[in-house]
């Protein structure tokens, strides 16, 4: 937030999605960019940490990380996946929820404050790249390429003359909507919700330096909603975390079922 500067002529500007983009930190290297890597370095790094040396009685760092593993597992993937087929994809769905969770996390982090999943970019590469690859792979691999295909296009129980509107909706939904919205969820709040912390924040540093002596008043209201949108902001970021995690793990749950 920092690097938006708002005052244009005595007028103030409102942040938009000009601010997202930033220059290269060097070469074709941006901030964003580093901030993924980060992300990775420091979800793998507490994990390692953590659980480097186990013990009946956890110390604090191997009960965080107990408890992430704990609601990755038994919250998210037990319960979309089913309890049957569940384990060989704790790994992942554990991955994208720690993951996703840091980087939503760097939006409210001073002298970070970039959230970088509001980059379309990555949501969608884990969505499109990750997500979408495993979930049609083992559901092809359970029940081969026709079965798959009857099992998702084709719902049981159905009049056979529905299946003229309803497979196209399948169709479109399942290969490619599901990518698409699984990424944009995460994306829009991860975006709508930094620059509404930007337009308080810096709507409030406006009025206190540049309007008159009867407006700076209104500086502090527009600083206490900036810090009350910071704080629900910190809410939104966490529960995308887990949408995007619950939807990729019901997306497999639904791939694997013998019913659709």
């Amino acid at each position: 937030m920092g690097a938006l500067v708002r005052a244009a002529g005595g007028e103030f500007v409102a942040p938009g999605p000009q601010d997202f983009i930033l220059p290269p930190i060097f070469g074709e290297v941006t901030k964003p960019m580093v901030l993924v890597v980060l992300s990775v370095v420091i979800v793998a790094g507490f994990f390692l940490l953590s659980t480097r040396k186990m013990k009946v009685v956890p110390g604090k760092g191997q009960f965080l990380a107990e408890s992430f593993y704990d609601f990755g597992r038994n919250n998210i993937a037990r319960e979309q996946i089913g309890s049957k087929d569940f384990k060989p994809f704790i790994p992942l769905i554990l991955s994208l929820f720690t993951f996703i969770l840091v980087n939503n996390i760097f939006g409210i982090i001073p002298f970070i404050q970039y959230p970088t999943m509001a980059r379309i970019g990555f949501p969608l590469a884990l969505s499109v790249f990750v997500v979408y690859p495993v979930y049609h792979y083992v559901g092809i691999r359970r029940h081969g390429l026709r079965g798959y295909l009857k099992n998702q296009l084709f719902p049981p129980n159905v009049p056979k003359f529905v299946y003229v509107l309803l497979t196209p909706i399948e169709i479109f939904q399942k290969f490619f909507m599901n990518p698409l919205t699984l990424a944009i969820r995460v994306f829009a709040a991860m975006f709508a919700g930094h620059l509404i912390i930007g337009v308080f924040t810096l709507g409030g540093a406006f009025l206190l330096e540049q309007s008159s002596f009867a407006l700076k008043g209104v500086s502090v209201v527009a600083f206490l909603f900036g810090i009350a949108m910071t704080l629900l902001e910190a809410f939104i970021q966490v529960l995308q975390a887990y949408i995007f995690a619950i939807l990729a793990a019901s997306f497999i749950g639904a791939a694997l079922a013998s019913d659709h």
